[in-house]
């Protein structure tokens, strides 16, 4: 007798209960700049980004997301792979909170860039924060932080007001750029049937040694960002 056929089936069984009540879902989105806290990372050129992400009523969540970069010609890098998995749950009515985890793949085939951050985040109503941590942040052997808060407001007509501001912080900022900066952004959104419109403008210029770099690579001057991304299934 076949001890392990039952032993298969129920695991199957009690795997299968989860993955029911489990969401896919795919955001594909269009920008006018890949900006990450303030920086440039597509020298103000276009980006094209799409995620894949799987979400269970028990509130785990596993993610990937990829982005094409310009580095700059140095750079062998062209495109950015995330992983990503966490947990998120609601506190009362209207509070929530997230943990987890992200890990940045910059051309796994040509720089090898890969370094992973921490994230716990909580929100109410319309205003969330986060904290992020790396202790090895872009490779460097150096930590860093960043602690962001934002607000998402509605306003009338499927229009909102979206607000955020960033402070990047730790032994990396010091060692590379003397010390931290902050990043900031407004912008207003609207949604239009199946899409989300998105009108921003961002501004890292605090970083005073990248404030308008040759070829923009790694750019932190302001800027108006333009996008529109889509979540599929519709």
């Amino acid at each position: 007798m076949n001890k392990t056929a039952p032993l298969a089936a129920l695991a199957l069984t009690v795997l299968a209960a989860p993955l029911a009540r489990a969401e896919v879902s795919s955001t594909i989105t269009l920008a006018t700049d890949y900006d990450f806290r303030g920086i440039s990372q597509t020298a103000r050129d276009p980006a094209l980004q799409a995620s894949l992400d799987w979400s269970s009523e028990s509130g785990f969540y596993l993610g990937t997301w990829v982005s094409n970069v310009d580095f700059g010609p140095d750079s062998k890098a062209d495109f950015e792979w995330d992983l990503l998995g966490g947990y998120r749950g609601s506190i009362g009515e209207d509070g929530g909170f997230d943990i987890g985890f992200v890990q940045y793949n910059f051309n796994p085939s040509g720089d090898k860039v890969q370094f992973g951050e921490f994230y716990a985040g909580a929100s109410y109503k319309a205003v969330s924060g986060k904290f992020w941590y790396a202790d090895d942040f872009s490779n460097s052997g150096k930590s860093a932080t960043y602690i962001e808060v934002n607000a998402a407001i509605p306003l009338p007509n499927d229009f909102g007001l979206a607000l955020h501001v960033g402070q990047s912080d730790g032994d990396y900022w010091d060692a590379a750029y003397d010390g931290g900066y902050f990043d900031y952004s407004i912008g207003v959104t609207k949604s239009v049937g199946n899409f989300a419109l998105a009108l921003k403008w961002i501004d890292g210029s605090d970083l005073k040694a990248t404030d308008g770099t040759s070829g923009d690579v790694f750019t932190s001057e302001g800027k108006v960002q333009f996008s529109v991304a889509t979540t599929l299934p519709w």
